[in-house]
């Protein structure tokens, strides 16, 4: 008998809940739009309960459209923007919006840690250096400027794990979501307790610590989603590794570039490889580990440049300015836009980084500023598949996925930009999909991880353009060169309304 699975996704500007079936079928999607909030520089939030709420209206609008196969759903898995922080008080309520994983609001506490941890003994045990997606200074940041929040603390999660705790009343963090706060030991698995109790962090607020594919929990009171009790639910899986399961992603050698609201690079690899400018994470396919990179901003720029600067209000705005910048000329008529509008985590770990436009003129059009924004964000990828072959490996072949995906244009640019051969899932649904087909293999209705491959039909493949090639080639220098040459300026501007000694 056919079984089904579903999946969630908690994403930067929507949630997105997927059915597939044990037949290697997607059945059916649905989704609901919210927005990042960001009401002071450096600051990126969300509200929880907005979350919840798109949740369920997602999950009761997929199975409204698919009532038989309701009642035989086995599993539930859902995966989220990683680590996000959630703040619950004793009754698990939020306390105050997310902070999220690209917030980058905890400058001095980033600054004062790393004089007072010991950074290649940390680098050591998790794999990083203190930097602005780690929990801990962002914690801090909430201590010395919300103390009334800091008070009611008594659960700290992140944001699949809060999805799970709505569905089955049980507390748990993902093992990854563990991995990236910077306060677990990669190799042994443990917390690491002296970065606790030092800095007035009780470990207590932290729940238990589980795998990706354990079931954690049952659904309960979920009927008015039209899900019946006693589901299992699993741990869940961070949405960048989520996407490379659904991607494909399991041999080393496989590349994935995730054109979400932040911007990812996962790299599958055979053994714990770290890096001193890029992430480390588990993957859910057991034996299998990810070098991972994070772009603060990717398809969020895009979102602002439409909605805050062109306003632009057609549903077919995409399309339109795809089509008008196709026609600009290949690096943008020598405009170079640098993508940190929200600080940069990988590869520079630098939060006083600023987004910058390099190069305009009168005789530029915003269809010349969108094209260089796409092309910003590919820029990116190349710097960090430049940091992966540093490290010896090589892509074998590149994967596309998440909305920029569906843009022809932009996975042209991605490949003429890297220069080499990139496939496109245009209607891939992502990290929902990966975290369904996980929670399907914690719960027996999939045996193989192979099966993944079953839902991978739908496909385009781009190839470079070698005369663009060339002409990214001398653009990309550009590109590097400008951070470096704006550097200090960029740490000017942090300190630019601090009062005059």
């Amino acid at each position: 008998m056919e079984q089904f699975v579903l999946g969630i996704d908690i994403g930067t500007t929507s949630v997105k809940a997927v059915l597939v079936s044990s037949s290697g079928v997607l059945l059916d999607e649905a989704s609901e739009g919210h927005d990042l909030l960001s009401p002071h520089p450096n600051w990126a939030e969300e509200d929880a309960n907005i979350w919840w709420r798109n949740t369920q209206q997602a999950v009761r609008n997929l199975l409204a459209r698919h009532p038989d196969q309701a009642g035989q759903i086995r599993a539930i898995g859902v995966s989220g923007m990683v680590p996000a922080i959630v703040l619950l008080d004793r009754d698990g309520n939020p306390l105050r919006n997310t902070i999220q994983q690209n917030d980058a609001r905890a400058l001095e506490q980033i600054q004062r840690l790393q004089r007072e941890i010991p950074q290649e003994e940390l680098y050591a045990r998790t794999g990083g250096y203190t930097n602005q997606q780690h929990v801990l200074p962002r914690l801090l940041w909430v201590k010395e400027h919300e103390p009334e929040v800091w008070s009611r603390i008594r659960t700290v999660m992140g944001s699949y794990d809060y999805i799970v705790l709505q569905l089955t009343g049980v507390k748990s963090l993902e093992m990854n979501w563990a991995v990236e706060s910077g306060l677990l030991d990669i190799r042994t698995g443990a917390w690491i307790e002296e970065y606790f109790a030092p800095f007035g962090l009780p470990q207590e607020w932290f729940p238990p610590v589980n795998p990706s594919i354990q079931v954690v929990g049952h659904t309960r009171n979920c009927e008015a989603l039209g899900l019946a009790d006693g589901i299992p639910v699993i741990a869940g899986s961070a949405d960048h590794v989520a996407s490379t399961l659904a991607a494909g992603i399991i041999q080393e050698g496989d590349l994935l570039i995730k054109f979400g609201g932040a911007g990812d690079i996962l790299y599958c690899v055979e053994e714990i490889t770290t890096s001193k400018e890029l992430f480390f994470d588990y993957h859910i396919v057991p034996q299998k580990y990810l070098l991972n990179g994070c772009m603060a901003a990717s398809g969020s720029l895009v979102k602002w440049f439409t909605n805050d600067i062109i306003d632009a209000k057609s549903p077919t705005i995409f399309k339109d300015l795809d089509k008008g910048a196709e026609k600009v000329p290949a690096a943008s008529d020598g405009l170079v836009i640098l993508p940190y509008f929200l600080g940069e985590k990988t590869p520079i770990f630098d939060p006083t980084a600023r987004g910058t436009m390099f190069g305009l003129t009168l005789s530029h059009t915003k269809e010349h500023i969108f094209r260089a924004i796409l092309e910003a964000v590919i820029y990116g990828f190349r710097h960090h598949i430049e940091v992966i072959q540093n490290l010896g490996y090589r892509p074998k072949q590149i994967i596309a996925t998440n909305g920029g995906a569906r843009s022809k244009f932009w996975c042209q640019i991605a490949a003429d930009v890297l220069g080499q051969t990139v496939r496109s899932y245009p209607s891939h649904p992502g990290s929902a999909l990966g975290v369904a087909f996980l929670a399907g293999m914690g719960t027996g209705v999939f045996t193989s991880w192979e099966q993944i491959h079953a839902f991978l039909t739908d496909f385009q493949v781009y190839t470079p353009n070698p005369e663009h090639v060339e002409i990214y080639n001398r653009s990309y220098r550009i590109y590097r060169d400008l951070y470096e040459a704006l550097k200090p300026c960029c740490q000017q501007v942090q300190h630019l309304y601090d009062p005059v000694e």
